[in-house]
């Protein structure tokens, strides 16, 4: 009986995999659990949204009491039935005085402010969700597009570390990493006791009207920032480095949803588009052309719908992009094309249809799919901008000036 030798010898195709397949789970989870992902990103969206609602609420702020106040058509007992039907969030019905308004709305401004600049960011964008949510729930009829978006986009910032870069806290981490010394800042435990005892003075008078997952979502979020305190006093390296790990698994999370909460965004705009037979036809733009709510440049609308062939190509295109818009992220160079044309769009919506603020919300949640390279140096040019500007005017003020 002859043995076939060669047959023998030739090794496994599946040697090895298990070890492959093993290095690989391990590797992804080191990026899941060891890295913030995407904090460019993360710090653009912060500050776009932030920008946005800040500047809303400053725009209307003379029109404040009958959009959301005391004077507002949509009352207070009105508002109350619709909160006890669908369970929505708002602190602003908890007290129907004109001081606890006042103090909303200018506290959401402060927020928006504080979150923008990156103070605080994990109490400040507590602080924004609460006041996105108290404020636009009050009103419901005023929403939009653009305010859904908002809605869904300052809940899921709370779970991202949105202040790694580009923020005063970590301008003042680097300065605390420089002078060789913990990141101790006694405004954090302040701001953390002061709201502490708010909700629970306002909880025990029967002020705050919580539901019991409100109350167990504010609770919990104060008492993790109470680990965080605590872990960072004892000086607790384990205790620090799982703090991390779970910190930045929730936030690598929170940015796939909202990556996530964008595509599905595009992709059910663009489909039920495609149902609509003046979408069909190419001409659904002609209609919000001539309408007087959204012509604030009525000649710029009327010179736009008076081309025919214009009109076809923006209204087809338009749900091309849309449809298109999730499968591009498969091919980075395609979806590096498509993104800019998509910002182009919204910014030209912001002209012609007299929408800002949505137009600001869709571009700054468009902002999560740029490039990390070109954040970086964006922000880069952006922080070196004060400095060429001051050396331009100091070179006219003394040509024969050498710079240093």
């Amino acid at each position: 009986m002859t043995v076939d030798t060669d047959t023998a010898q030739v090794p496994s195709p599946f040697k090895g995999l298990g070890k492959k397949l093993d290095a690989k789970i391990v590797k992804s989870l080191n990026n899941i659990t060891g890295r913030t992902l995407f904090p460019y990103q993360a710090a653009i969206v912060r500050i776009g949204f932030s920008l946005t609602f800040m500047l809303y609420l400053i725009r209307e702020w003379p029109h404040r009491l009958e959009l959301y106040g005391t004077t507002s058509p949509w009352s207070f007992d009105i508002a109350q039935r619709l909160i006890a039907s669908n369970g929505a969030f708002t602190v602003l019905l908890w007290s129907d005085s004109r001081l606890w308004f006042e103090l909303v709305y200018h506290g959401a401004i402060l927020a928006s402010l504080g979150l923008l600049l990156g103070w605080h960011t994990r109490t400040m964008s507590l602080l924004f969700m609460v006041g996105v949510l108290s404020l636009l729930n009050r009103n419901v009829l005023l929403g939009d597009g653009g305010d859904t978006l908002m809605h869904l986009i300052a809940s899921y910032l709370v779970f991202t570390r949105c202040g790694k870069v580009w923020s005063l806290d970590s301008r003042r981490r680097e300065r605390a990493a420089e002078m060789n010394r913990h990141d101790s800042n006694p405004t954090r435990v302040a701001l953390w006791v002061f709201f502490g005892v708010g909700l629970a003075v306002t909880q025990t008078t029967g002020f705050a009207q919580l539901s019991w997952g409100w109350a167990a979502f504010l609770w919990g979020m104060w008492l993790v920032q109470a680990m965080w305190f605590w872990v960072q006093w004892r000086g607790f390296p384990e205790l620090r480095a799982l703090l991390d790990f779970a910190a930045n698994l929730v936030h690598n999370a929170a940015m796939l949803v909202i990556a996530a909460q964008v595509c599905i965004l595009y992709a059910a705009a663009g489909w039920y588009k495609i149902q609509g037979p003046r979408w069909e036809d190419g001409t659904a733009l002609h209609y919000p052309l001539n309408l007087a709510y959204f012509r604030p440049w009525a000649p710029l609308s009327q010179a736009l719908d008076n081309n025919a062939l214009l009109v076809t190509a923006i209204t087809y295109g338009t749900v091309i992009l849309q449809v298109a818009f999730p499968f591009t992220l498969l091919n980075r160079r395609v979806k590096n094309v498509l993104l800019p044309v998509l910002m182009a769009e919204h910014a030209s919506i912001a002209v012609i249809c007299g929408l800002p603020f949505f137009s600001m919300a869709m571009v700054f949640a468009d902002a999560i799919f740029l490039p990390t390279s070109f954040l970086r140096w964006f922000g880069s040019r952006t922080a070196a901008a004060p400095s060429r500007l001051v050396e331009r005017v100091r070179r006219r003020q003394d040509p024969n000036a050498v710079e240093v």
